[in-house]
């Protein structure tokens, strides 16, 4: 971090660079009830960085107050979740990119093999395809700064059937190839096919960094909970008291009896079973938190969210200046 920030950057931005983007207002997204960006980015106003907020808050609290971005492709199509700004940070021209971290509600028809709405933090096969054609684009004209709230990609059959995986993988190519520095920073979630598609091993002058209670992993504590640990849950219910007192119940129970009881039991596991999902993927987190990416060299760094725009513009003026 530059010790004394300049305030004035290349193209005569009056912005102070080190202006604290916690301050910016950001208003109630969908009962979030976030007063300023800082909230986002609260342990004690969003415990597990899991409630919706406004991408474009985030997005114009970065970039500079006396400059006023530009967004590409505002109106494509099945593309709402990929955000892309033509923007100034510090004085200098960057292309912004920002994931919508809220239910999107589609327009139109929607097939019956896809989501009915677009999730947060979520990459769908439009919004992919948008996505790599803004990094194209960028590429060898401008520094690519990407704000990072990323679960990664929807796999429903829709997405599947609309080349998900080609347009996906089509980000991963435009990272590769890409000219000029490229500065990302996990602000909220990180996991998925985007921990992949957005890893520094493809670009030498791909920065990444993580604010101060973010998660950064190959997968979410949800889904590793439900998929990659399910025998452990599945035991761990099957140990609950409550299970065991009832599966006690049924075994001394009279044959007429024992449908009711089954029924209890069903209804129980269920109902426990969506505890130990949630206690596991909570461990997961707590496991393979943002310090465990940092360890194991998937982060540059982990900065705090007051320091946000000095760091992203001393880390373009490092890049720049190598590349």
């Amino acid at each position: 971090m530059r010790a004394e920030p300049r305030s004035v950057g290349s193209a005569g931005a009056r912005d102070p660079i080190a202006r604290d983007v916690c301050a910016f207002p950001h208003g109630d997204v969908q009962g979030a009830g976030f007063a300023v960006v800082g909230d986002v980015f609260s342990d004690e106003k969003n415990p597990g960085r899991k409630k919706p907020f406004d991408i474009r808050k985030v997005m114009r609290a970065v970039s500079d107050q006396d400059h006023e971005p530009l967004e590409r492709w505002p109106h494509m199509r099945d593309a709402e979740n990929a955000v892309t700004w033509d923007a100034h940070v510090g004085g200098y021209p960057v292309a912004l990119l920002g994931f919508e971290s809220r239910a999107v509600p589609r327009v139109g028809i929607v097939p019956p093999d896809g989501p009915d709405q677009f999730t947060s933090g979520t990459l769908f096969p439009m919004a992919s395809k948008k996505v790599a054609r803004f990094v194209n684009a960028a590429s060898g004209v401008r520094p690519l700064v990407i704000l990072a709230n990323l679960s990664g990609f929807d796999g429903s059959p829709e997405s599947m059937r609309r080349r998900q995986l080609e347009w996906g993988a089509e980000i991963g190519r435009a990272v590769v190839n890409f000219k000029g520095p490229i500065v990302f920073v996990v602000i909220s979630r990180y996991h998925g096919g985007a921990f992949v598609v957005f890893s520094k091993a493809l670009n030498e002058n791909l920065e990444v960094v993580a604010l101060e209670g973010t998660y950064a992993s190959v997968i979410g504590g949800a889904p590793a909970a439900a998929v990659v640990f399910a025998r452990e849950v599945d035991a761990r219910t099957r140990k609950d008291p409550r299970v065991q007192a009832l599966q006690k119940e049924l075994d001394q129970a009279s044959d007429s009896g024992r449908a009711a009881i089954r029924a209890r039991i069903a209804d129980m596991e269920r109902s426990v079973r969506s505890e130990k999902l949630g206690e596991v993927a909570d461990e997961f987190d707590r496991i393979h938190s943002v310090h465990r990416a940092l360890q194991v060299g998937s982060l540059d760094r982990i900065i705090r969210a007051s320091d946000l725009r000095p760091y992203i513009v001393d880390a373009l003026e490092r890049l720049m200046s190598r590349v």
